[in-house]
């Protein structure tokens, strides 16, 4: 039987960006490009998507592939999680491998009239239980990267990221597809009853552990709302885990629901997740 799951104590903030969040003198700069997908799976919806490659990137060598949701926060150098900063300095220092960064934003539909803003898909896309998420990635998003790059075709060298309902669709399309994605960070995910993701920690304790790996950063003045307590269901979702037998962690703080703390987490994270 698994050790018992014990409450953690949240960790204090404030959270501040470390070296690592920040650029490094002598450190080589990956590129980002941005452009525009429209989608068949989820039809009558466009997005943004930005694709940001390691300056150690070579086409003779796969190289791995890391999935972020929401990703124009994730993408963003200014903001709070700075991931192509962490990747840089990261890959530079070897506590990860040569990624490349595959960051999406959910799917908008058209104004419905003119003036209005455009609808968006996110909580359809993000918080469905079902594979819809994950065969978008590996059907149109996957296929298209692998146009222009080679990439890997190991499910170990592969990650997906998220906050919020992002991070319930990382852990989603790994539960989905453990043969293509064995990584999972969450930051403060929605495990809550938006469309039935309350239902995971009985699926995590009752199914066959499956091959992935689970980072998930909670907090502890996160919502509390008539969805759900979002602190509670995550520390569920670690109980579960534990009780199951993943190879998983929690970073609970005392933060509420934004990137803060898993923006200052991300170095940590991501070398923890990437470890052999």
């Amino acid at each position: 039987m698994a050790e018992r799951f014990m409450i953690p104590q949240p960790k204090p903030g404030p959270y501040v960006l470390g070296p690592d969040s920040n650029y490094q003198p002598g450190v080589p700069r990956g590129t980002i490009t941005q452009a525009e997908w429209r989608s068949a799976i989820f039809p009558g919806t466009t997005r943004d998507y930005y694709v940001y490659v390691p300056a150690q990137y070579r086409p003779d060598s796969p190289a791995s592939v890391m999935v972020f949701q929401d990703g124009g926060a994730y993408v963003d150098v200014t903001g709070d999680v700075r991931a192509p900063i962490v990747m840089d300095n990261l890959i530079h220092q070897g506590r990860m491998p040569v990624t490349i960064g595959l960051f999406i934003n959910p799917g908008l539909f058209p104004p419905v009239a003119p003036g209005k803003e455009p609808i968006s898909n996110r909580s359809f896309e993000y918080d469905t239980l079902s594979d819809q998420y994950v065969r978008f990635l590996l059907e149109e998003m996957f296929p298209m990267l692998g146009e222009t790059y080679r990439l890997t075709s190991a499910a170990t060298e592969r990650a997906i990221c998220g906050a919020s309902s992002g991070g319930i669709c990382a852990f989603n399309a790994a539960w989905e597809r453990p043969d293509f994605f064995h990584k999972v960070l969450s930051h403060v995910g929605s495990f809550a009853d938006i469309r039935g993701g309350h239902v995971y920690p009985t699926r995590v304790r009752k199914s066959p552990p499956k091959p992935i790996r689970v980072f998930l950063q909670a907090g502890a003045a996160d919502l509390d709302c008539s969805w759900g307590h979002w602190a509670l269901a995550n520390l569920e979702m670690a109980a579960a885990l534990q009780f199951a037998g993943y190879d998983y962690r929690l970073d609970y703080g005392d933060g509420e629901h934004n990137y803060k703390h898993g923006g200052v987490l991300l170095p940590e994270s991501l070398e923890w997740l990437w470890r052999k």
